[in-house]
């Protein structure tokens, strides 16, 4: 199996399955002499992990990290960086079942024609219990963009058809993490709230929009003509379990209107002498490169394809049959795919920074 890596000069390999002793990744180009212990990244992976609300999967991991190899006496020597999660609450027998049919939606059929073998024990690979290791690497990545004062900000925008207008300038860190949803309109949170509760009761679930703003951003990050700065960012996001959708700045909606109305014209901001632009419909990416407006994009997250209901499949013997979901889901992705959008936006970001360096 190859794709495994993210990166030209930060990269991250991830490793493991669902329900194995462990899952975890290795980070190379980390420049040395950079403080790092797990209380760093820890942090970044209690927001991520299961558990944590009767909004997500009830599945409880510790999700505690440990750091193998790359620091010396509290710093990073340069040296690949071995991340290790445990797996402590696997229960391989709630899936035994299902090795012996394809789940609608998921990606059993796929993983065993390509692969004539799979795990079925919680996807095995195809699981998004994988995203920890690359939630690991991401506390890594922000912690360099952090000392360039690189802000990355992500938040739930809608849930189904309930969306927030909020204005994405006074949306805040401690906003975002002020409820369970992780949206930033309390109000509009409240009503996402109840209808994840009221599909996780029905045994149904719920899909919905992740934003992402990046502040701070410097001019000249990306690389021309297949490394653009959006391209690596639509790539990363889009190999987040159960993502379907990326856009970018104006997005679909700029489709509806005219140049003249588009164009984002620049001007010279006579405090700080950035050259800047009166509008942002190019999400902060010119030609691939960043021009230093606030990068700009939504993710769109289908509904989690288990369901606790009864759904008509076939066997891997090809005859039609009846299962019901079992184990320990996600009756909505969205709260927790919010550091998961935050890290590989991370990852992205810290990849091209040092990419850039060979410029200047």
């Amino acid at each position: 199996m190859s794709g495994d890596t993210l990166g030209k000069i930060f990269r991250v390999t991830n490793w493991g399955e669902s329900h194995g002793s462990a899952i975890g990744c290795v980070v190379e180009g980390c420049p040395s002499n950079i403080p790092l212990t797990e209380s760093d990244i820890q942090p970044f992976l209690d927001r991520r992990r299961p558990g944590q609300s009767n909004l997500v999967t009830q599945r409880d991991e510790a999700d505690r990290v440990e750091i193998l190899s790359g620091i010396f006496e509290g710093v990073t020597t340069g040296t690949p960086i071995s991340l290790l999660i445990k797996n402590e609450n696997e229960k391989s027998k709630d899936y035994s079942e299902f090795a012996k049919l394809y789940r609608p939606s998921h990606a059993d059929f796929t993983y065993q024609q390509k692969y004539k073998v799979r795990d079925p024990s919680g996807g095995g690979r195809s699981s998004a219990r994988t995203t920890a290791a690359n939630v690991a690497a991401g506390a890594i990545a922000h912690k360099i963009l952090s000392e360039l004062g690189i802000q990355v900000l992500s938040w739930v925008e809608s849930v189904a058809d309930i969306k927030t207008d909020i204005e994405l300038n006074t949306v805040s860190a401690e906003m975002v993490e002020s409820n369970k949803v992780r949206c930033p309109d309390m109000n509009v949170a409240a009503k996402m709230e109840q209808a994840i509760l009221l599909a996780r009761k029905e045994g149904d679930t719920l899909g919905g929009v992740v934003r992402c703003v990046v502040k701070n951003m410097p001019v000249g990050l990306g690389e021309p003509i297949f490394d653009k700065l959006e391209a690596d960012l639509a790539k990363a996001m889009l190999s987040i379990n159960a993502s379907k959708g990326f856009e970018f700045g104006s997005g679909f909606e700029g489709t509806k209107m005219k140049g003249s109305q588009h164009n984002d014209i620049f001007y010279r901001d006579k405090d700080s002498e950035k050259i800047l632009t009166t509008t942002n419909f190019s999400g902060g990416i010119q030609g691939g490169i960043s021009n230093g407006m606030n990068v700009d994009f939504r993710v769109a997250f289908k509904p989690v394809a288990t369901l606790m209901q009864s759904q008509k499949t076939i066997s891997v013997e090809g005859n039609e049959i009846e299962y019901q979901g079992r184990g320990r889901h996600d009756p909505c992705v969205l709260p927790r795919a919010v550091p998961i959008v935050d890290a590989m936006t991370s990852l992205v970001l810290c990849d091209h920074y040092l990419r850039n360096k060979i410029y200047n």
